[in-house]
């Protein structure tokens, strides 16, 4: 085995893995879990320190009163 079918399988073992992820990522059963994590940041659950830091304004920038 020379370095060019080294190279070359490693090249096609990468492509199989990138294809593999972007399936993973666009199959139809995933997408309700990924939509509720995107809204991870913007939830507002709890209060304190779990509250992310928010110091009583809301989403727009105005006061909370």
């Amino acid at each position: 085995m020379d370095i060019g079918t080294i190279r070359g399988l490693i090249t096609v073992l990468t492509m199989i893995t990138f294809l593999a992820i972007c399936w993973w990522a666009y199959r139809s059963g995933n997408r309700k879990r990924f939509e509720d994590d995107a809204w991870l940041p913007f939830r507002e659950e709890g209060s304190g320190a779990s509250s992310g830091g928010r110091t009583g304004r809301t989403r727009e920038g105005g006061s909370d009163e």
